[in-house]
Formats: C-alpha cells, sequence, structure tokens
C-alpha cells in the first residue's frame, strides 16, 4: 500500500536527523522559523497527537477530536531543552503504531469520521494521509535548512 511505503519513507529520513551535530539541528530554514532540533520535536508531538486521533476514531468514530497550538507545545514542553534522544524513541514507536493501524484500518474502516474542531468533518482516511503529508511538509523544511548550510 502507498501509504505504508511513504510513512516508511519519511520515517527513515526522520530518524536520521535525530542524530545530527548540534550545529545542524540548530539550522533554520528562514528567519525566525523553527530550528531543525524543533522542527524534530514537533514532529514528534504531532505524531503522538495523530496517533490519538486515529485510535479515537477506530474505537469511537463519530466524536468531536480537539485540534492543538504547536506554538504552546514548543513553548510549554520547553523544545531547546528536551533530550532529542527521547523525543526519537517515542516518534519511532509511535510512527510503528500509526503504520500497523494503517495496514489494518485504512482500506477497511477509512470511511470512519470524526469532527475536527477547527476543520470539521474528516474521516479515518485523512488522518492517516495527514500522517504522512504532515511528516513529508517538515522534512521538506530540515532540508531547505540543511541545504542552507553549503551556501
Amino acid at each position: 500500500m502507498q501509504l505504508i511505503r511513504d510513512l516508511e519513507a519519511t520515517r527513515d529520513e526522520t530518524l536520521r536527523y535525530f542524530s545530527l551535530e548540534p550545529a545542524d539541528l540548530a539550522r533554520t530554514y528562514g528567519p525566525g522559523k523553527w530550528s531543525v532540533r524543533y522542527l524534530l520535536h514537533h514532529l514528534t508531538d504531532s505524531e503522538t497527537v495523530l496517533y490519538d486521533r486515529i485510535r479515537r476514531v477506530i474505537s469511537e468514530p463519530t466524536q468531536v477530536i480537539w485540534w492543538y497550538d504547536q506554538d504552546a507545545f514548543a513553548k510549554g514542553l520547553n523544545y531547546a531543552e528536551i533530550p532529542l534522544e527521547m523525543s526519537r524513541r517515542i516518534y519511532e514507536s509511535v510512527r510503528a503504531a500509526v503504520i500497523y493501524h494503517a495496514g489494518i484500518h485504512y482500506e477497511k474502516d477509512g470511511h470512519l469520521e470524526f469532527v475536527h474542531s477547527k476543520t470539521g468533518l474528516r474521516t479515518l482516511k485523512d488522518e492517516f494521509d495527514k500522517t504522512a503529508n504532515h511528516n513529508e511538509h517538515h522534512l521538506g523544511q530540515i532540508r531547505q535548512a540543511l541545504a542552507s548550510k553549503a551556501r
């Protein structure tokens, strides 16, 4: 299934970035933008939030699921201080669970609906797709930040 291949590819690339040197982790993709370190912590937190949504929709469809404030997470959880290795382990294990559930539920239960508190009616398939697309979006920012090193 293409979704699982996408989830595995973004997982593999993301995990490599957790091992970057401190100078590379401090790089940003633009003035005032999050550093690679912050993006990795954000990907970890987003992965856990999206996984929670996926599990809720599978178990309790049709409910309202609240959005989360990514900037509040970054500030409240102090992304500058959280050990990157801890986030790497969380990201890796949660992504494994997302891939597992995608293999079982994407086609069979993808029609299950929920209401996102900001974007409205969504399906389980939408949430699985968002997980892969969101990761790829931020990988693009990380690649851009690291490419600026060569300039």
